[in-house]
C-alpha cells in the first residue's frame, strides 16, 4: 500500500508542481549559470544500496565544503538560501519516488560514511526506503541553524544530531503506520511545529 501511494502521490505532485519545478529550473539557470540547476549526488538507500538523487541546486557549484550545510555558509546562494528555507529544492526527489529509489516518507538519505556504517539494530534503518521527509526531518528542519551554532559543527552533527536522527528513524520502523505517513506529510507541507 506503502508504494501504491507514493507512486500514485509523486505522480500527482508532478503534474500539479510542473509549472513551478519550471519557473524554478529557469530561475536558478539565470542566477546560477555555473552548472546545471538539477544537483545529483550518490545517497545509500534501501538495503545500503547507492542511488542518485536529484535536488534543485542551491549552492556554487564550485566549493570544497563538507558533505554537512550550515546557515550561512558563502557557498548557499542567496536564491539557494531561500529554495532551502521553503524546501522547494527538495521537489525533484518526486522523481526519485517513482523510480523506487526513495519514499515520500523515511528517514533521509545520508552521503556514504553515515547510514552505511551503522550497526546492530540500527542497521534496520537501512531496511526503509529513505523519504523526502520523516520524523527526523521534522524535528531537525533548523538543522542547518543548529550546526552554524555549534563550535565543530561536524563533531555536534556525528556526535548528538545523527545518533538522535538514528533513534527516531529505529523508532520510525517499529511503529510506522500509514495513517503516521499522512501525518507526517501534513506536518512537513503545512510545517506545523513538530
Amino acid at each position: 500500500m506503502k508504494r501504491t501511494f507514493d507512486l500514485l502521490a509523486s505522480l500527482l505532485g508532478l503534474a500539479l508542481l510542473f509549472p513551478v519545478l519550471v519557473i524554478v529550473y529557469i530561475f536558478i539557470r539565470v542566477k546560477m549559470p555555473d552548472g546545471s540547476p538539477i544537483f545529483m549526488q550518490r545517497r545509500v538507500g534501501r538495503k545500503g544500496r547507492l542511488f542518485t538523487m536529484h535536488k534543485f541546486r542551491s549552492m556554487s557549484s564550485v566549493h570544497s565544503g563538507s558533505s554537512i550545510s550550515v546557515a550561512g555558509e558563502t557557498r548557499i546562494t542567496p536564491l539557494g538560501r531561500k529554495l532551502r528555507k521553503y524546501k522547494i529544492d527538495e521537489l525533484p526527489e518526486l522523481w526519485n519516488v517513482i523510480k523506487g529509489d526513495m519514499s515520500l516518507v523515511g528517514p533521509r538519505p545520508d552521503v556514504p560514511g553515515y547510514a552505511d556504517k551503522l550497526s546492530g539494530e540500527n542497521r534496520k534503518v537501512l531496511e526503509l526506503r529513505p523519504g523526502i521527509t520523516g520524523e527526523a526531518s521534522l524535528k531537525y528542519s533548523n538543522e542547518e541553524e543548529l550546526l552554524a551554532n555549534a563550535d565543530d559543527p561536524i563533531k555536534y552533527n556525528d556526535e548528538v544530531i545523527f545518533p538522535d536522527k538514528v533513534k527516531i528513524n529505529l523508532n520510525y520502523y517499529y511503529n510506522r503506520t500509514f495513517i503516521g505517513d499522512i501525518k507526517i506529510i501534513l506536518n512537513t507541507v503545512f510545517r506545523t511545529n513538530y
